[in-house]
């Protein structure tokens, strides 16, 4: 006999004999019809586990991480409000139902079903994962998560203190809301996790509102890692600026009190907590884990003796809320309730073609308010003796930092967050006197925490704010990538489209940095951003597009709810001079404001026929400068600056080689995973053309005099294209 029957036989025989396990006597505010609300929560939570392994095992059925041991956070969700947004652990049903009785025209036992069967019916993923969520309940959705939803929790907390000072057109949360996050005590110890605890209390240290209720489902063991005795009251009971709490999850009684006094202190305080609910798990970690093989039996046994709902019984019997028997009748009406609903919904529809699962990996569009942008004496107030300058050609770094300032005018919810943007006006300038035009609560220093920068924004999307958050160098972001990957790019593919996370994210990267930094510094991979379903890239290469690319990628953002990444090449923030010194050839005037480059357009320079360069970035600068000694040879060239890196414009792309008769790209990322590859592959599909690439080799970037030597130059795309073109290497 497996584990579950067994846990399910013991709950049979021991209320209807009515040996029930001792323990203390109910109190606290807890009243008869909440205890028994709560108890058909965590009834139907069990009935539900042990129908996900029955469907699994005749094919009907795809998930079996249970949350049997874990009933009580059926209190814990009875004590918050439904406004309070919830980003759950995976083994919190019996959370996500009890917040279903707290709103009307809910169906949790069929919308859950649904879910496990995948159906497309689904009104959670429409069949994509099983997932905990509800746009109704207010619990955007989570799949396996080890602790990668709590930095986005953080900033989720953060936006409410803002939204009551600087309210967004697209508001979602309550002002007097809170934000809870769940996890297993194991995911207590991974560093996102850890960074999420520091930034909440880095932050209420200083004073600002937060108010986040962090809960810790320690039940000792992660998959068959035990979790040592004590090891989480130790690790967080006096940590500065959180509150902690501890509740025993096996007493609904006591986890509704000590939740009530969390939450109570959270929104009253504005300050992050930490509830510590002890629960136990049942079943090992997942349907195919067996948990003989790594627990001793006599110690199984003991904690199925400790069955949550078992200890319910008895507390509700001594409260006089509900008799055993009457207890008894109810799980087994649940059983039969459960067993009805899933012999129906393993009989609905199922996502079949690659079109059907692809539909929500981009987000719905939104309905904007219009915006017409900032008076001229607003404008000129903001500008200051900026706005003279702006009859002479800049560089590319000022040409940024102006169109951030007009589109912070233009949009009140844009947010700047990232290490260094405010006071010190960024590392190489870029956003300078961005915090004295709008305030510390607008261009926001954080701290250095790439995970919790990106969550900050993460988490302000959710509450209606526009974030633009700053990775310094793309090197740093490797650090941090899973909050693009795994949280913002998937939440409309597992929400169908009910949850977005609009942002633009800049990031200062790319190669050709003279003697400083080395691989920390200049880093020429993108790879880890082009393979994230949904993401847009985008990158300009001289200061006129990056203001017009700007305003397109906060447009995306802001009306399409899409994810963004601005790729800024440092080492063209300063760069003046294209083909001599003194020539100003990379000099740009400040585009109007109302001029966007459109999602997907490509740049062309010249009308050459022999050739045409096919690149972004560097590349661009570099092959305008081989292009003009390309033509002093009698070789008549176009370069073809693709600015949008994923997707990839195809068409535009295509269009803007016609005429052309050999194509050479130039690529300054890695041969290996670079955009060369992908482009190789688009040339050879869509043209007959003739070519070749130059890429960048497949080495980290040194410090000093060979910081260019493993990438493409000037001299290197000549000797090519004579090559291409010639067909010889002189």
């Amino acid at each position: 006999m497996d584990r579950v029957q067994i846990v399910h036989e013991n709950f049979l025989t021991k209320v209807g004999g009515a040996t029930l396990p001792a323990g203390r006597a109910p109190a606290g505010p807890l009243s008869n019809a909440q205890a028994v609300s709560i108890y058909r929560s965590g009834c139907l939570s069990r009935s539900l586990d042990r129908i996900s392994r029955v469907m699994q095992s005749k094919g009907e059925g795809y998930y079996t991480i249970g949350s049997s041991g874990h009933e009580g956070m059926a209190a814990v969700a009875a004590a918050l409000r439904p406004c309070d947004m919830a980003f759950l652990h995976y083994r919190d049903v019996a959370f996500q139902i009890e917040r279903a009785n707290q709103v009307p025209g809910q169906s949790i036992a069929w919308d859950m079903l649904l879910s496990f069967a995948c159906s497309s019916e689904d009104p959670i993923s429409g069949g994509r994962h099983k997932v905990l969520g509800s746009k109704a309940l207010n619990i955007p959705p989570q799949t396996s998560t080890i602790a990668s939803h709590l930095p986005k929790a953080v900033g989720a907390a953060y936006s409410i203190g803002l939204a009551r000072r600087r309210p967004p057109e697209h508001q979602a949360l309550d002002n007097d809301a809170i934000v809870m996050c769940s996890f297993g005590d194991a995911s207590a110890n991974h560093s996102t996790a850890q960074g999420a605890f520091n930034t909440a209390q880095w932050t209420a240290y200083q004073g600002v509102p937060m108010p986040l209720l962090f809960v810790c489902e320690d039940n000792g063991i992660g998959i068959s890692t035990k979790t040592p005795r004590g090891w989480i009251a130790a690790g967080f009971s006096h940590r500065p600026g959180l509150q902690y709490f501890a509740c025993d999850g096996l007493d609904i009684y006591d986890t509704y009190r000590v939740t009530l006094e969390a939450a109570e202190f959270v929104r009253t305080r504005r300050k992050p907590a930490f509830l510590h609910v002890r629960t136990v798990r049942f079943y090992g970690h997942a349907g195919a884990d067996m948990p003989t093989t790594y627990m001793a039996r006599e110690e199984l046994e003991a904690e199925e003796a400790n069955d949550p709902l078992l200890h319910a019984v008895r507390l509700m019997d001594e409260a006089g809320a509900l008799a055993p028997p009457d207890a008894l009748a109810i799980y087994q009406q649940t059983e039969e309730r459960v067993e009805r609903i899933a012999a129906e919904a393993v009989t609905r529809p199922r996502l079949k073609t690659a079109a059907e699962v692809m539909a929500h990996l981009i987000p719905p569009h939104r309905a904007c308010q219009r915006v017409n942008g900032p008076s001229a004496d607003t404008r000129a107030e903001a500008f200051g003796g900026d706005l003279k300058a702006m009859a002479s050609p800049q560089i590319m770094s000022r040409l940024i930092n102006w169109a951030l300032t007009d589109l912070m005018l233009a949009h009140g919810e844009i947010i700047l967050m990232g290490e260094d943007v405010g006071r010190k006006g960024g590392v190489y300038g870029v956003t300078q006197k961005l915090s004295a035009r709008f305030g510390r609560t607008r261009v926001i220093d954080t701290l250095l925490d790439e995970q919790s920068i990106l969550g900050l924004g993460i988490g302000m999307a959710h509450n209606g704010f526009l974030p633009m958050p700053e990775i310094q160098f793309l090197a740093y972001l490797h650090n941090a990538e899973d909050q693009l990957r795994g949280e913002a790019a998937t939440l409309p593919f597992f929400s169908k489209g009910q949850f977005t996370n609009p942002m633009v994210l800049r990031i200062a990267g790319l190669g050709y940095q003279k003697g400083f930094g080395g691989h920390f510094h200049n880093d020429n991979s993108v790879a880890v951003l082009r393979d994230i379903p949904g993401l847009i890239l985008a990158c300009p290469s001289n200061g006129a597009d990056a203001a017009m690319m700007l305003r397109e990628c906060v447009r995306l953002a802001r009306e399409e709810q899409r994810l963004v990444v601005f790729l800024e090449p440092i080492a063209l923030y300063p760069m003046r001079d294209l083909h001599e010194p003194g020539d100003g050839g990379w000099l740009h005037l400040y585009p109007d404001p109302s001029e966007r480059i459109p999602f997907g357009q490509v740049g062309r320079h010249g009308d050459g026929d022999d050739l045409a360069l096919l690149t972004f970035g560097n590349g661009t600068y570099l092959s305008r400068q081989a292009q003009k000694r390309l033509g002093g040879e009698g070789i008549a060239a176009r370069v073809i600056d693709i600015r949008w890196l994923s997707p990839l414009p195809e068409a535009s792309i295509v269009e803007a080689l016609g005429g052309a008769r050999k194509v050479l790209i130039v690529d300054e990322t890695r041969r290996t995973g670079g955009v060369a590859e992908a482009l190789m592959a688009l040339l050879t599909e869509r043209t007959n053309l003739p070519h070749a690439r130059l890429t960048a080799e497949d080495s980290f970037i040194a410090t000093g005099p060979a910081y260019g030597a493993t990438m493409p130059s000037a001299d290197d795309i000549v000797t090519a294209a004579r090559k291409l073109v010639r067909g010889d290497a002189q």
